[in-house]
């Protein structure tokens, strides 16, 4: 079976424009035992492309439904300002679990996201060893949520819990 349809297997959406940024994450998500079957797009347009299945984007086998949504606020075209409300207000799509990932620490980011409904607010850690914990921590608490009341320490990730 392809990775693609392996159902067992979680599916992260992530939107971030930068390059080297990319190139981390999928670095720090290689680096542990994780299931997770990484997606990326490069702007809040293709965002909202990839998950009303549009385009390229039109065939459910090719372009699973994420199971999460990595969102960076500053993209080019859409910013992830505007494709979290647009998301959020999406019936068919506002139930999907949605972290922020920005180098913003403005409480003005924080407190949007929060009241537009994200369920977590990341800031960029600086260093790859905080990007793997950070990706750690955020897995252990979508892939089996069971488990992240036994997840120590997430304000050490960099990871501010969006509470509703």
């Amino acid at each position: 079976m392809e990775a693609g349809l392996d159902k067992s297997r979680m599916t992260v959406l992530i939107a971030e424009d930068d390059f080297d940024d990319r190139l981390l994450l999928e670095m720090a998500f290689h680096s542990f035992e994780n299931g997770c079957e990484i997606r990326f797009v490069v702007d809040g347009e293709e965002l909202m492309e990839y998950l009303e299945r549009r385009g390229s984007y039109a065939d459910p086998k090719s372009s699973p439904r994420p199971e999460l949504i990595l969102l960076d606020l500053n993209m080019p075209k859409k910013n992830g300002h505007q494709a979290l409300v647009e998301i959020k207000n999406n019936p068919v799509l506002k139930n999907i679990p949605l972290a922020i990932w920005t180098t913003s620490t403005s409480e003005k980011d924080i407190l949007f996201s929060r009241k537009i409904g994200a369920d977590q607010f990341l800031t960029k850690p600086s260093s790859f060893e905080d990007v793997v914990s950070a990706m750690k921590m955020l897995i252990s608490l979508y892939a089996d949520p069971a488990s992240s009341e036994e997840t120590p320490g997430i304000d050490q990730c960099g990871i501010t819990e969006i509470s509703r």
